[in-house]
């Protein structure tokens, strides 16, 4: 058990294989149809973001659940709970331009990362739209950073 009372996560097997099939999937739904199938499932917002590779300069796109806040959107680089920094977040960081879709709008963007008093204001709201990020925060051990898109 951990602190609290609350069960133990169970150590996770290596899916790895699973997810990145999941997202070619999502990635590629998401596109063919424009962004009518893709952007929305059950209550959760997905967006397309797109960026540059710090090491080739190539883009990659990446679906990703999102939060709306205001003109911003907000992404979560929990990176399902694994101890690595996704890797969109780490080419972000390097070269923070990108792109997002959002349904059918496609808007161009600059990442940064929320400060402390943004991500406590922001993390409730992130926790009601998708209670799985406590348990991946627990997992990751490692600080897990709210990413800020904002219109550039």
């Amino acid at each position: 058990m951990l602190r609290g009372g609350s069960p133990s996560l169970i150590p996770m097997p290596n899916v790895r294989w699973l997810i990145a099939w999941i997202t070619a999937a999502h990635r590629f739904v998401y596109r063919v149809t424009g962004g009518w199938v893709g952007h929305r499932a059950l209550r959760l917002r997905f967006l397309l973001l797109g960026c540059s590779g710090r090491k080739t300069g190539r883009e990659y796109v990446v679906p990703l659940l999102y939060i709306p806040d205001g003109a911003r959107f907000v992404v979560v680089g929990s990176n399902a709970g694994d101890p690595r920094e996704p890797a969109w977040w780490t080419n972000l960081k390097a070269k923070p331009e990108g792109w997002v879709q959002a349904g059918r709008a496609r808007v161009a963007v600059r990442a940064r990362e929320a400060s402390r008093e943004e991500a406590e204001k922001l993390w409730p709201r992130l926790l009601e739209a998708y209670r799985w990020y406590q348990d991946y925060r627990e997992r990751a051990g490692r600080t897990i950073p709210l990413v800020l898109l904002e219109r550039a």
